[in-house]
């Protein structure tokens, strides 16, 4: 199979960010555009960032987790 480049990506990260690569904007919800730097952010998903939208690694400090703690991990 031969697949083609996409022109962006988003990688979901267990237990943290959502990493975007590509050419894209990120907006507000009234429509103002964010400002950003580089190429591939990380945007937070645990809420907790002191930068939101972007990720600070807060989620490691309050050990935000994606999945019940349970879920989909084998028994020990």
């Amino acid at each position: 199979m031969n697949h083609e480049p996409a022109e962006g990506s988003i990688v979901v990260c267990p237990d943290g960010p959502l990493l975007v690569r590509g050419d894209f904007e990120i907006l507000t919800p009234t429509g103002e555009r964010v400002p950003r730097q580089r190429r591939t952010v990380a945007l937070c998903r645990c809420g907790a960032s002191a930068i939101k939208p972007y990720c600070d690694g807060t989620h490691k400090l309050i050990k935000f987790r994606t999945e019940p703690a349970d879920a989909g991990r084998p028994e020990t």
